[in-house]
């Protein structure tokens, strides 16, 4: 009887072992959240580096995904995020609207360019006005490259084309107009191979190293503005939630901390982004 008492203890005192063990590597483990987010804020440097500002204030710890607008909301609605941050306010309003975000703040703003090759084959330079920018580039007609992934810049893209009268993929798919499905990065490199026009957040353009023979051909239309608003996805709709976690995020990046993270990245001295929160 007493080495089966033996063997019974040791196997009590294993296991108490190996619950402070995992007790103590839980309790190292540091809290953390998922934020879909849009390739121009991870692309451009910005998530790198304010990510280690907000981790060193709150002890949080932030994965991004980064896609564009729209897959980003579509995670948030899957419930695969707690954090949605993007630049379509149309879809963001929808987002809120049916329920799947809540607490939607303005963040920040930068704006859109329009980049071509420094031939400008449809003298594009020749307007400040992006809707007869693009009927030019229609005319000519020359290359343009869409990024074609339901992004938020690809949704401004289109509002633009229809602002401007032409149909795009009706009238050039195939020929003058290209969808590759890829992400900003993808788009300036394509655009740079082929002496293409495409439509880049200044933020991803400042970074972009890879120009060859690109330039910004327009700029300073209002059409070009680009707000970035962020929000928690909906706690009552997916309970798996880190809703403080989330919120913390949400707050550091409104308040004059995360605000002025933002204002102070700049490439080359000049800021990608704009803060635009009402700080708290």
């Amino acid at each position: 009887m007493f080495p089966h008492f033996r063997l019974k203890f040791a196997g009590l005192i294993a296991a108490v072992a190996l619950g402070v063990v995992s007790l103590a590597a839980s309790a190292q483990t540091p809290p953390s959240i998922v934020v879909a987010s849009t390739t121009s804020t991870e692309q451009s440097g910005l998530f790198g580096h304010i990510l280690p500002l907000f981790t060193q204030s709150t002890g949080i710890a932030v994965k991004v995904v980064a896609v564009g607008t729209g897959q980003a909301l579509d995670i948030g609605r899957r419930g695969d995020a707690d954090v949605v941050f993007v630049h379509d306010r149309a879809a963001e309003d929808r987002f809120v609207a049916e329920g799947w975000g809540v607490d939607r703040r303005d963040v920040m703003y930068n704006d859109f360019v329009l980049i071509g090759p420094k031939s400008d084959p449809a003298e594009v330079a020749q307007t400040r006005i992006l809707s007869e920018a693009l009927r030019r580039i229609a005319a000519k007609p020359a290359l343009f490259i869409s990024r074609g992934d339901k992004s938020g810049t690809h949704a401004a893209e289109l509002r633009a084309w229809e602002q401007a009268g032409v149909d795009p993929v009706a009238e050039g798919r195939g020929k003058w107009y290209r969808e590759i499905g890829a992400g900003m990065g993808q788009a300036l490199n394509t655009a740079a191979a082929l002496g293409a026009y495409t439509l880049s957040d200044r933020g991803t353009w400042l970074a972009f190293k890879n120009r060859g023979e690109l330039t910004v051909v327009l700029q300073g239309d209002k059409a070009l503005f680009n707000p970035y608003g962020v929000m928690l996805v909906n706690p009552a709709r997916h309970p798996h939630v880190k809703a403080a976690q989330g919120r913390a995020f949400i707050d550091w990046l409104t308040s004059s901390a995360g605000q002025q993270a933002i204002a102070s990245y700049k490439i080359g001295g000049e800021p990608l982004f704009f803060p635009d929160a009402k700080t708290r």
